[in-house]
């Protein structure tokens, strides 16, 4: 006996997202939309039909819910001067250890 469960969703008749979503849905999640226009999960993970039905239910809402979700924005951070410093610091050593390497010029001694 087959227990899988394969879910469409159709975005362009849905009820519930207004089109601003489903503009958004369409674009974040187009890998997993049809030609046409279904949003497509599957579940088999289950033995039982109705234990799948549920889980393909829980993925479209999942799938809906994260693509609308509002990434943040990041906040730029400024370099500590320690840290600077720091960096510079170990320039400076690692330009001695080359310098150290360069043959030794007898007209300029």
């Amino acid at each position: 006996m087959e227990t899988a469960v394969i879910g469409y969703l159709n975005i362009e008749t849905s009820q519930i997202l207004t089109e601003e979503q489903k503009m958004l849905v369409s674009e974040k999640l187009s890998n997993r939309i049809n030609n046409e226009g279904l949003l497509f999960a599957k579940s088999q993970t289950y033995r039982t039909q109705l234990e799948n039905k549920g889980e393909v239910i829980r993925k479209i809402n999942d799938l809906v819910s994260k693509a609308l979700e509002k990434k943040k924005k990041r906040k730029p951070t400024k370099i500590s001067k320690a840290a600077k410093e720091k960096r510079i610091e170990g320039k400076k050593k690692k330009g001695d250890i080359k310098e150290g390497r360069r043959r030794i010029d007898p007209h300029n001694m």
